[in-house]
Parts: structure tokens; sequence; C-alpha cells
């Protein structure tokens, strides 16, 4: 062999041998990783991938365990139970050495669901600023799931995240439910508590189901296999991306106001006005979509801090917000509340000007009722609502509607839980459910699904699922009425039945203009109340408000039981029940006459000789639900029928 051929041959092997070390080297999945929470008292999983037959060595808390990888490079190795404690490090070796360091023995507790859940501190900032200031706490730890979806197969690790603690900057990232939580658990009984945020907005129960168990939908399996090998969902998304975007250039381009320059001090005699907040549907301009400008002059007498702060409630969809022609913020869709910091050098003594550019790509444009309007300068607050002048910018056909690949069935299973199966966990939360109001009879049968699917995945059949009920949230009503949104909160009350769940009700911390009520805190402490109940033991703690057990006549009355009364029921304001209503075999419920008897409740209404239906807090906002144990904690809605 010429020395050429030599030398080229053995630059082929060292190829192969650095290609093999390389495949060799040990890779971890995201979860483990440094910082990581473990679970205290079972046996835990640490596995990863290497070369075939690869011999891996792990050393944790002064003892060594060993494996060799399978065929596929996959090695799991299995690790005693361990009590609670830390901070310790973990080392592996194979062909390279990992050092894992900072490791706890704690609680880990996977938080899931749509967006109530997913809403981050960084939301409440303004709300929970003590609880933030004081977020320094390196035994409460979030591992953030990255918002992902995937419909081929069960994906076996995530693109990204890591184990980051808690403290007054971090904790913005975390989700403020999960938070409040942890933070009960963590000071009742002072072990490490960590976080696995998985959550996405607007997801349905479905797309959390695996592919196996959601044949038992013939619908939602055919729907997912629309989607299985990809090329639907690219061609989709593509579309909707590009309608989305042509839909934007065009509003710009055309928008008088951008070419004009309308955020500028500008004349403005012949605007129109309007009463704000409102929507400008209810006035002159009718329900159009596009964009309308909004303008407002303000008087300030001294400027008083180096920073200001405008408060604009929550805007139908978008704005871009000026101030005296400076721009201070911009928020691209409806949910957040729109508050934007900015330095006081650009407000002036006298008079100031606030200009808002609104877009409403397909909805009621305008400024949501009920909410904050405010300029705060130091101790000065100036009030912004009242009457603004406006002026339209282009009209828009409205934007067509997306189809949101990522709430298909199974697609965020695949990508945002299969991921979790090895890793040990003491139990779930979930918040979710507004976005299956539109079919609520089948969310106890998904629920059952989805509960017994996560157990089999985790491989604890007993394994603790938390849930929370539907907050308050629409419009009141004056008259009993039918309500999607209390069948749902029916169907999460029906869903107690399946053994090892427990749910926190907060139909008294909902917004009637809000989706996302503020009030995380309580949520966070009522799924804590639940949990050291059902899971750390506490089996005298009254965890619950009342719930509904059993009924029966007595001539035109209803006698209504209930359990979870704690030390007594009582009517926690005002001086008579509310929100009760009957039904003869008719079914046209009426209001009724509600009084506490001891521990149970009588109901009736003299038009009804002959009572079979009752119903509590039926509506999508019972907002003068007032039945509630002694220990304060609201009575969960509820409908019970006799003839059935």
């Amino acid at each position: 062999m010429g020395k050429n051929k030599q030398d080229q041959m053995k630059k082929i092997i060292l190829a192969i041998l650095i290609v093999f070390n390389a495949n060799a080297q040990i890779k971890l999945p995201r979860l483990i990783s440094d910082g990581m929470i473990l679970q205290r008292d079972t046996k835990v999983n640490i596995w990863g991938w290497a070369s075939p037959k690869e011999k891996i060595e792990l050393d944790f808390n002064h003892k060594t365990y060993k494996t060799i990888t399978a065929e596929d490079g996959k090695w799991l190795i299995q690790l005693p139970s361990q009590k609670a404690g830390g901070p310790y490090e973990m080392t592996l070796k194979a062909s390279n050495t990992i050092t894992l360091k900072n490791i706890l023995l704690g609680d880990v507790w996977v938080c899931s669901g749509q967006s109530n859940m997913q809403l981050s501190m960084e939301r409440l900032k303004y709300k929970y600023q003590d609880y933030i200031a004081k977020a320094e706490n390196p035994n409460i730890r979030q591992f953030l799931v990255p918002n992902q979806y995937f419909f081929e197969r069960e994906n076996t690790d995530f693109s990204s995240g890591e184990w980051i603690a808690a403290n007054p900057n971090s904790v913005l990232k975390f989700s403020g439910v999960a938070y409040f939580f942890a933070l009960e658990i963590y000071e009742k009984y002072q072990i490490p508590i960590g976080i696995i945020n998985s959550s996405l907005g607007g997801s349905p129960a479905e797309a959390w189901i695996s592919e196996e168990n959601i044949k038992k939908f013939p619908d939602y399996y055919q729907e997912y296999l629309k989607f299985k090998d990809g090329s639907l969902e690219k061609q989709i998304d593509e579309n909707d991306d590009k309608v989305s975007s042509d839909w934007d250039k065009l509003l710009d381009e055309t928008d008088p106001g951008l070419k004009n320059k309308w955020a500028a001090e500008i004349d403005n005699s012949d605007w129109k006005t309007m009463k704000v907040p409102g929507y400008w549907a209810d006035g002159e301009l009718g329900n159009i979509n596009g964009s309308v400008w909004f303008k407002k002059e303000f008087t300030l007498e001294k400027i008083k801090e180096n920073q200001a702060k405008i408060i604009l409630g929550r805007i139908v969809d978008a704005d871009s917000v000026f101030v005296n022609g400076h721009f201070v913020g911009t928020t691209s869709y409806q949910y957040p509340p729109r508050i934007y910091s900015f330095n006081s050098n650009i407000l002036k003594e006298g008079k100031n000007e606030i200009t808002v550019r609104v877009i409403s790509n397909s909805g009621k444009g305008g400024f949501v009722l009920d909410k904050p309007y405010e300029l705060i300068n130091g101790d000065q607050t100036i009030d912004l609502k009242g009457i603004w002048k406006y002026k339209l910018g282009v009209k828009m056909l409205p934007l067509p509607a997306q189809t949101f690949v990522r709430l298909k069935p199974v697609g965020l299973y695949n990508a945002m839980i299969a991921p979790l199966k090895n890793y040990a966990i003491k139990g779930v939360l979930w918040y979710q459910g507004e976005s299956s109001t539109k079919k609520p009879s089948e969310y106890l049968p998904l629920m059952e699904t989805l509960i017994a699917n996560w157990r089999a995945q985790w491989k604890q059949e007993k394994l603790p699922f938390l849930f929370v009920q539907l907050a308050n949230y629409m419009e009141t009503k004056s008259e009993p009425v039918e309500s999607n949104w209390a069948a749902l909160r029916q169907q999460q009350l029906n869903t107690l039945k399946v053994p090892n769940t427990a749910m926190a009700i907060i139909i008294d911390v909902g917004e009637w203009n809000d989706i996302h009520p503020l009030n995380k805190y309580d949520v966070g402490k009522r799924l804590s109340l639940q949990a050291r109940k059902q899971v750390y033991g506490e089996k005298n703690l009254v965890a619950s408000g009342p719930i509904f057990k059993s009924i029966k006549k007595d001539g035109n009355k209803l006698i209504l039981s209930f359990s979870d009364i704690g030390t007594g029921l009582q009517i926690k304001t005002g001086n008579e029940l509310k929100e009760f209503a009957i039904a003869g075999n008719d079914g046209k419920f009426v209001w009724a006459k509600a009084v506490i008897d001891g521990d149970k409740v009588i109901v009736s209404n003299d038009s009804i000789t002959d009572p079979v239906k009752v119903r509590y807090a039926w509506a999508d906002n019972p907002a003068e639900a007032n039945l509630y144990n002694k220990e304060n904690l609201p009575a969960s809605p509820f409908e019970a029928d006799l003839s059935k």
C-alpha cells in the first residue's frame, strides 16, 4: 500500500474513531440537569443515551450504580428511594464524564393545562410585588417545558428547558398558580418543591391525550390522523402565517395614521368623541375591524418622579401607545393588561397628550370595561376614563379565522408530556376547561381518559390529580339561564368520582371581563389545601367548600345535603342565600328561596308545587353565589335532578 493510501486509510480510521467516540458520549435529557429536584421517597429514574453496549457508571450520594446501554443506545439507572434533602452532586461516566450539581430531593409536581396555568408571575407583578420581592428561595424551582406540538410520534426529550430556582427575577417566568401552590406547600413542610410547568394557552383536553387513548373518541382520532404525517400541519401553518402577515401588511400600508404621523401632537379638532372604556361598535363607527386612533389630553402641575406608568386596562385586540408623541409600549393581542412604564422626561408641566392606535382584527374592538385607566407619576394619579377623541385609520375585512394546529388532538401530549414519563413525580396540578366549554358533555369522559392515560404513563395507579374548577366569567344574568360554563363546571364536579382526585373551587375569584383573572394566589392556595389533605395526610383539614351530596323532597321543598361543610354552612355576603333555582317537570327554572337549616339547605318557590330539579350558581358568572362553609371556602356550583 502506497504512503498516500496509508495516510488516507489512517484518516478514515481516525474519522471513524472520532465519530464512534462522539456517539459513545453520554447524552442526558433536558430534565436531568444541574439544579434538578428529584422525587423523594420513591425509586427515581436517571436515563439517557450513548453508543450501544456502552458501560455507564453513576455516582450519587456516596453510592455507585452501573449499567450497559441497549442496542439502540438507551440506558436507564434506577436509584433507590431517598429522603428529602441536598444539595447533592451526581457524576456519570462513560467515554466522557458529566457532573451535575445542586441537586435536591423533594416533591415534584407537573403543572399543566391552558393559559390560566401558563400565566406567569410577570403578568402578576403589579398585583404581587411583595411576594416577588421576597421570592428568594433556592428550594422552589421550575422547569419550563417549551411550548411545542408534534403529531408523528411521542418525543423523548425537549428542545430547551432548565431547572431555575426562584428569586425576584427568575420567578417572573414561573406559573403564578404553580408558584403560589409551591410556596404554600414549602412553607408548611419545608421540603424542596419542583414545578414542571407544561401548559399552553387555549389548549383543549384532547390535545393532552396520547394517540392510543384518543382512539376512544373516534372524531378526535380521525382528526388526529389528518395531521400525523405533518404535511397538512405545514400547509395550514404556512397559509395561516401568510394570511395574517398579508392582513397586517395591508393594514399598515393603507393606514393614514401611520403615513401622516397621527401619534404626534397634531390638529385633531375634526376628530369625533367616544367614552372610554367602551367599544366603538356601540357608537357611530359600528362593528368594524381595522385601526382606530384615540387621543386624550391631561394636565400635570409638576413632574414628580423619574418614572411614570400608564395603565390602559385591556384593549381588543392590539395597541401601540404614545405619550406626547413618544412611543411607550405595545401589545399584540387582547388578553394581557396594558401597563407601560416610561421615563417621565417625556412628560411636560401643563398639557400632555396620550395617543393610542388600536387594531381590531376580528371581534369587537375597543377598551374593556371595569378596568383601570390611569397615568401615575409619583403620588399623582390621573384618571384617563371619560371622553377621548378618535378617528378611523383604515377599515379592514376581518382577519380570517386561524386553524391553530397546535391545539389538535395528541400533539401536546407527544411534545410536552411524553418526554416526562421516566421522571418520578408527586402529583399533577391541572387548570384547564375554558377551551372545552363548546362541548361540555364530553368533558368527563375526556378527563377520565386523560387521568388514566397519565397514570399509566407514570406507572402510578394512584397518582394524585388535583384540578381547578372554572372561575366566574362574563356578564351576569338577572334570570336563570342555560350556560355551557356551568355545564362544564358540573362535568368537573363529576370528575371527582375518579379516585385520588380533588378540585379547587374558584367561583369567587374570577373577573367578569377577563378570562385571565389576576387572583392566582387563592387558586394556588386552594390547590395546596387539597394537596395537604389528599396527598400530605392532613385528613382533618377542611380543604374544600361545600360539595353537593344528596337531595330529597318534602312537599314543595327540596332538602339538600352537602359534604365538606367544615364547622358549618354560612351565608358569606348579605342576609339571604342567592343563586339557587328550582324547576318542576317542565324544566323551567325560577329563582328559589333558600335557607340554611343546620348542615342542610332547603329550597322552594311557592309557584312550584312539585319541584324535581335544583341548580346552584348555574351561570357563566354567578356573581351573587354566597354559600360557603365557615372556613370561608365557596360551595361548588351544581345541578341535581330527582327525576333521574
